[in-house]
């Protein structure tokens, strides 16, 4: 579970402001958060959870559709928000 502070944290290093948690950076920083959270630990320990598994699945494909519309706004930004989280290889 993604606390509050970690929440917070992630808001002011990616958004340009403390209560930007719109912009596009944000959400995806957010959502690889969560991922990376329930796979190293969760499904480690339960391996037959499939009810998360399809929550996990959803988030994947969030993650996914804010990149494709992120990488069609501006690439730039995308370039860098694949960078820092190293999202993809």
């Amino acid at each position: 579970m993604l606390t509050k502070e970690a929440k917070q944290e992630i808001v002011s290093k990616y958004g340009t402001s403390t209560k930007d948690s719109g912009k596009a950076e944000v959400q995806i920083a957010i959502l690889t958060e969560r991922i990376n959270t329930l796979t190293e630990s969760h499904f480690n320990t339960n391996k037959k959870d499939n009810h998360s598994r399809l929550g996990l699945l959803k988030m994947v494909g969030k993650r996914r559709r804010l990149l494709k519309y992120l990488e069609n706004k501006d690439i730039s930004r995308y370039r860098t928000i694949i960078k820092e989280l190293n999202i993809r290889k």
